[in-house]
C-alpha cells in the first residue's frame, strides 16, 4: 500500500488519495531524461497487440523466442547507412573504359584479391577485399531518397515508387531491419537489441523517412534512436546520466515508487497499457542505473590510437561506438551518415553538384578510413566472423555526370557491400553493363538483402511475424544470396 504523507487527502473510489497518485505520477519522471520519458510514454500509449513470431509462444514481454538455424554465423550486425547514396562508379563498380562523362575523374586500383578492382579513392579498403563481398547489381527501380530508402531499410517496395518527402503512413508501414531485430531478439542487461545512431535519416527540412521504425509490428519494437555526437571532447549520453542531486538511493526509491504506481494503474484499469508502461520504465531504469550501458558508451576508455584510426569526426566515432555496442550484446546497430558541416551538397552523398570534388575532398577519405578501421578492428579482436558489416544506402548515382559536375539519383543499378558474419570474402556478385547503368546478371533486390542479413543471423526468410491485428507477415519475401556465403 502507498504511504506518502499528505495532510488532507481526497480519496478516490478505491481508497487511494488523488493527490497521492498525482505526486507519484510526477515522481516517475524524476531522474529520467526528457527523451527517455517520452519514449516510455510513447510505448505506454502504443497498441497493446505485440508483433511476435507466429511459430513461437511469446514470452512475458510479448517478444518471440525463435530458434536460430545452424547456418547463421553472425551474432550481430553493424549497418553503415550512407545518406544520399554511395556512387557505384567510384566505389565497387568502376568503369575505367567508359567515356569520361561516365567513368568520372578517378581510375581504379587493384585489391588484395586478383581481379577484384575498386575505385582509386578506396586504398585502405582495397587491402581488405578478402573479407568483403560486393553486390554490383542491386535494383530498387526507385529514384527518390525517401521511398527508395524505405525499400532498402525494410526490404519492401514503397507504394508508389519514386515519391520524395514521404513519411510513415499506410500502406508503407513495414518494419525496419532494426525493428525486426527487436521483435526477434529480447533486450539484454538493460540494453535494447537494436539501436540507431547518431541521428535519424531525413530529407532537408527534417522530413523523416519512413521505414525507420516498427510500423505494423507496434511501437514497442521501435529501435532505440540515440541522438549523439561521440566526437565531442566531453561526450556522454544524456539518457545515461541522472541529475547531480539524484543519488543511487534516491534513484532506487523512485524506481520503487514507479512500481507502486504501476500497481495502482492496474487496479484502476486492468485493460490499460500499464504493462508496457512498466516494461519501458524498467528498461529506462536499467539503462541509467546499469553498468553495461555505461561501459559501452565510455569511449574515453579507448586508446587515442584507436579513436584516431576510426577518424575524429561524428561518423567515425559513431562507428567505433557501434563496435562497443555489439561487444556489449546489442544485436543490430545502424550508424547513419551524419551531415558534414561545411561540406558540399549538405555534407551528404547526394552529390548533384561537384560530385568528384566532394568525393575526393571529404566523402571517400572519411568513409575509406572508418570502414577499413571497423573491418580491421573487428578482425583483430576476433569479432569479424561473428559480426556482419553492411555498407548500404538508398540507391546509387546516374551513369553520366550532369551539367554542374554532379551525379543524380539512380535506383536502376548500384552497389552495396557485406563483410564478416558468414560472408565469403573476395567475391563479386552481379554484373552491370558497360556504364554501370543497368544490371546484366545477378540482380539483387532489397528483399534479397533483408533475407541474407537475417539468414546470416540464423533466421529463415520464412519466419513469420504477427502484426498488431495478428495478421501473419513473412520476415522477408526475398531470396538468400547464397553465392556470397560460406
Amino acid at each position: 500500500m502507498l504511504s506518502l504523507p499528505d495532510r488532507r487527502p481526497t480519496a478516490l473510489c478505491d481508497g487511494i488519495a488523488r493527490r497521492e497518485a498525482m505526486r507519484i505520477g510526477g515522481l516517475t519522471a524524476l531522474g529520467l531524461s526528457t527523451s527517455l520519458l517520452a519514449s516510455i510514454q510513447q510505448a505506454a500509449t502504443a497498441s497493446p497487440r505485440p508483433g511476435f513470431a507466429a511459430n513461437a509462444m511469446p514470452n512475458s514481454s510479448a517478444r518471440a523466442t525463435i530458434p536460430r538455424n545452424s547456418g547463421g554465423r553472425a551474432k550481430s550486425v553493424i549497418m553503415l547507412w550512407l545518406l544520399g547514396g554511395p556512387p557505384q562508379h567510384e566505389s565497387w563498380d568502376p568503369k575505367p573504359h567508359a567515356p569520361a562523362e561516365v567513368r568520372g575523374e578517378f581510375g581504379v586500383i587493384d585489391s588484395v584479391v586478383p581481379g577484384f578492382h575498386v575505385g582509386e579513392l578506396m586504398p585502405r579498403t582495397a587491402r581488405l577485399t578478402n573479407h568483403i563481398a560486393a553486390l554490383r547489381a542491386v535494383v530498387t527501380k526507385d529514384q527518390a531518397h525517401s521511398s527508395s530508402g524505405y525499400q532498402m531499410l525494410t526490404g519492401v517496395p514503397h507504394i508508389p515508387l519514386s515519391q520524395e518527402n514521404v513519411t510513415s503512413k499506410v500502406p508503407n508501414l513495414s518494419p525496419s531491419h532494426a525493428a525486426i531485430m527487436r521483435a526477434l531478439q529480447a533486450d539484454h542487461d538493460g540494453m535494447p537489441s537494436a539501436i540507431s545512431l547518431p541521428h535519424h535519416i531525413a530529407n532537408d527540412g527534417e522530413i523523416i523517412w519512413p521505414g525507420q521504425n516498427a510500423g505494423v509490428l507496434g511501437r514497442q519494437y521501435d529501435p532505440w534512436l540515440i541522438n549523439c555526437d561521440p566526437s565531442l571532447p566531453q561526450f556522454q549520453i544524456p539518457e545515461l546520466s541522472t541529475p547531480e542531486d539524484v543519488s543511487s538511493s534516491r534513484l532506487a526509491l523512485r524506481r520503487s515508487l514507479v512500481q507502486q504506481l504501476d500497481e495502482f494503474r492496474h487496479m484502476t484499469d486492468r485493460r490499460s497499457a500499464s504493462g508496457r508502461f512498466h516494461e519501458k520504465t524498467s528498461e529506462a531504469f536499467d539503462l541509467i542505473g546499469g553498468s553495461a550501458a555505461r561501459q559501452a558508451f565510455a569511449l574515453h576508455e579507448e586508446a587515442d590510437s584507436t579513436r584516431d584510426r576510426y577518424g575524429r569526426y561524428r561518423f567515425g566515432q559513431s562507428t567505433l561506438l557501434a563496435r562497443r555496442l555489439v561487444e556489449a550484446g546489442v544485436s543490430l546497430v545502424q550508424v547513419n551518415w551524419s551531415r558534414v558541416d561545411g561540406g558540399a551538397n549538405n555534407g551528404t552523398w547526394d552529390t548533384h553538384r561537384d560530385h568528384c570534388k566532394s568525393l575526393k575532398s571529404f566523402l571517400m577519405p572519411m568513409l575509406d578510413q572508418t570502414y577499413s578501421a571497423l573491418i580491421e578492428d573487428l578482425r583483430d579482436r576476433g569479432l569479424l566472423d561473428d559480426t556482419l558489416v553492411v555498407w548500404i544506402g538508398e540507391f546509387g548515382h546516374t551513369p553520366r555526370i550532369n551539367s554542374v559536375a554532379g551525379r543524380d539519383h539512380w535506383g536502376n543499378c548500384f552497389s552495396i557491400a557485406l563483410a564478416g558474419g558468414g560472408i565469403r570474402g573476395g567475391v563479386v556478385h552481379g554484373e552491370s553493363d558497360a556504364h554501370a547503368a543497368f544490371p546484366v546478371s545477378g540482380i539483387t533486390t532489397p528483399a534479397d538483402i533483408t533475407s541474407t542479413i537475417f539468414h546470416c543471423l540464423g533466421y529463415s526468410p520464412e519466419t513469420t511475424l504477427l502484426d498488431q491485428t495478428s495478421r501473419p507477415i513473412p520476415l522477408s519475401r526475398g531470396e538468400v544470396i547464397h553465392q556470397i556465403l560460406h
